[in-house]
């Protein structure tokens, strides 16, 4: 799966990936990974309170907790205006929040990656390298 834009916020989180998944299939897995570090983190942390917090009943597999609400948006991106629309949309979002004054100064988040100005320990690479652009 190739990654082209992202900001994790602290309740829910936006990306922008290839179509090589269904976007179902990509949503499960990335909610799946995060949820696992999530959870592994509180837990060898001794984050109780946290823990609790996400407690649910046992599900199927024995899941006790649950760290993501399942309404997800998936939009299919078809053109060149669109996918900058979104990508600037999901880069704004931590300045929205009131979080960070400029996007590039949020840590989770792909906005330095596109400015041309990383940072040496990115918490996740993007592969912007391999979107097709159409020539003018």
């Amino acid at each position: 799966m190739l990654y082209f834009a992202y900001a994790i916020m602290f309740d829910h989180f936006h990306i922008i990936t290839d179509g090589k998944r269904s976007p179902s299939d990509s949503l499960r897995y990335l909610n799946g990974v995060t949820a696992k570090r999530i959870l592994d983190y509180l837990k060898e942390n001794e984050f109780e309170s946290s823990l609790n917090k996400l407690r649910q009943f046992p599900k199927k597999d024995n899941y006790k907790y649950s760290v993501w609400e399942h309404h997800s948006d998936k939009n299919l991106l078809t053109s060149e205006p669109f996918l900058m629309q979104k990508v600037n949309y999901i880069h704004n979002n931590p300045v929205k929040d009131g979080i960070v004054d400029r996007p590039e100064d949020y840590l989770y988040s792909s906005a330095r990656i596109w400015r041309r100005a990383p940072i040496d320990n990115e918490p996740l690479k993007m592969d912007i390298g391999e979107i097709k652009w159409r020539t003018r």
